[in-house]
């Protein structure tokens, strides 16, 4: 995800706005693959969020679950990828030819499920935006400051200096 060209065509559309009344949706597009990303893009102004490589990782994803080394994959190809280029919509009549590709061919992390997953990166949206005091993504947008920490603030702000138990619940 691209923070900066975000930040930049939210501006940009904002001063539109201001000057015009006319109020154009943005599309943080590509990029999205973990949930902060999400929360991210749309605390930085983004109207909605395309989430191609998000979906790409669970097992309803049309592509096959591969082992590389010890890690569990799955195929995924972006819009501007040639793979996805040379498919029946992109065809550009006539001998024109794919000039260059834009997106990548690429494996991305297998996650499993999409129901868990999905239910708990909107939980943890959900839990953000309620933690800005905010109910609706606009109110989210006023309310959510964004602060660069240091990997020492991380470190401080989670579990540390503990051992955490493998167990979630107690009696187990």
């Amino acid at each position: 995800m691209k923070l900066v060209a975000l930040i930049d065509v939210v501006a940009a559309r904002n001063d539109y706005f201001n000057k015009t009344g006319t109020y154009i949706p943005i599309c943080s597009d590509g990029g999205i693959v973990h949930d902060y990303h999400i929360t991210l893009a749309l605390a930085m102004g983004a109207d909605f969020v395309m989430m191609g490589r998000y979906f790409a990782r669970f097992d309803e994803s049309p592509t096959q679950k591969l082992k590389i080394g010890n890690n569990y994959v799955k195929g995924y190809w972006a819009e501007g990828s040639t793979r996805a280029r040379n498919w029946q919509r992109y065809d550009m009549g006539g001998s024109k030819s794919l000039a260059f590709e834009e997106g990548v061919d690429s494996y991305v992390p297998y996650a499993g499920g999409l129901r868990e997953n999905l239910n708990n990166t909107l939980s943890k949206i959900k839990s953000t935006m309620c933690t800005c005091g905010s109910s609706i993504i606009s109110e989210f947008q006023n309310k959510a400051r964004i602060t660069l920490i240091s990997s020492t603030s991380l470190v401080e702000g989670g579990a540390h200096d503990v051992i955490v138990k493998e167990n979630k619940y107690p009696g187990e």
